[in-house]
């Protein structure tokens, strides 16, 4: 299928490995010129080497998404070195479980500033581009933790919830400027994460999923393909669940 994506910009955040890799990859597949920001500065590098031998151009960069001064930095580079911006997709993350009556403040607040305030940041900073374009697309990762909780994870249910809730307000002000904001909620998805765990939390994890298996980064790269496209044109403030059918 093609996309339409060729020469087209597309800036990615936690681009170094894991999903966010995969969407550089594919992205890079159809022909779109590549921004990866991560805040490991080897990994992003090895990345933007993998998907430049795809013969895009490419630009790696490493970015503390919570910084607001240093996002600000990276995307008006970004946009100097490409000269638009078409694409942002907002997939830096991270994790730091604990049960809310032992969680540690640090704990909550790193979570919530990686997550959802790292999703503001870039999202503030490229809707500037793209609202002088008149044209862009963004998609946010969530998860479906974000929907339904979970328990040892108020933190990052909380800013996932927060980053669903984000993606709905920026469509709404983004709209008659035809930039489209969606959101994609992973379910469990395999990653060098998820590799770790042994067989019989991975066994557990899949009974709860009525496809019976984990997905795959793939998974969530194809939609991020149909998503910033102009096939998706007529979508936008949605959360797409890619899940196997986990909280239907």
């Amino acid at each position: 299928m093609d996309y339409g994506l060729k020469d087209k910009v597309a800036l990615i955040t936690g681009a170094g490995r894991g999903i966010g890799k995969q969407i550089a990859l594919s992205l890079a597949d159809e022909g779109c010129n590549i921004a990866l920001i991560d805040v490991d500065e080897n990994t992003v590098k090895a990345t933007g080497a993998e998907v430049h031998a795809k013969g895009v151009k490419t630009f790696s960069l490493k970015a503390d998404v919570s910084s607001s001064a240093e996002v600000e930095k990276v995307v008006d580079e970004v946009h100097k070195n490409f000269g638009r911006l078409d694409i942002l997709v907002n997939n830096a993350g991270i994790t730091r479980d604990n049960l809310i009556m032992r969680m540690k403040n640090e704990e909550w607040d790193k979570v919530l500033s990686i997550n959802l305030k790292g999703t503001f940041n870039f999202t503030r900073a490229v809707s500037r581009y793209m609202l002088k374009q008149r044209s862009g697309k963004i998609v946010n990762i969530a998860s479906v933790i974000g929907i339904g909780g979970n328990i040892g994870q108020a933190n990052y249910a909380a800013s996932k919830a927060g980053v669903i809730a984000l993606t709905k307000s920026a469509a709404k002000e983004f709209a008659s400027r035809n930039i489209n904001v969606n959101a994609i909620a992973p379910g469990f998805i395999q990653t060098a994460m998820t590799e770790v765990l042994n067989d019989e939390i991975k066994q557990k994890m899949q009974e709860r999923i009525p496809l019976q298996r984990l997905g795959t980064v793939e998974d969530i790269a194809d939609a991020v393909l149909f998503l910033s496209s102009d096939k998706s044109n007529y979508i936008t403030g949605q959360v797409l669940v890619i899940d196997g059918g986990m909280v239907m």
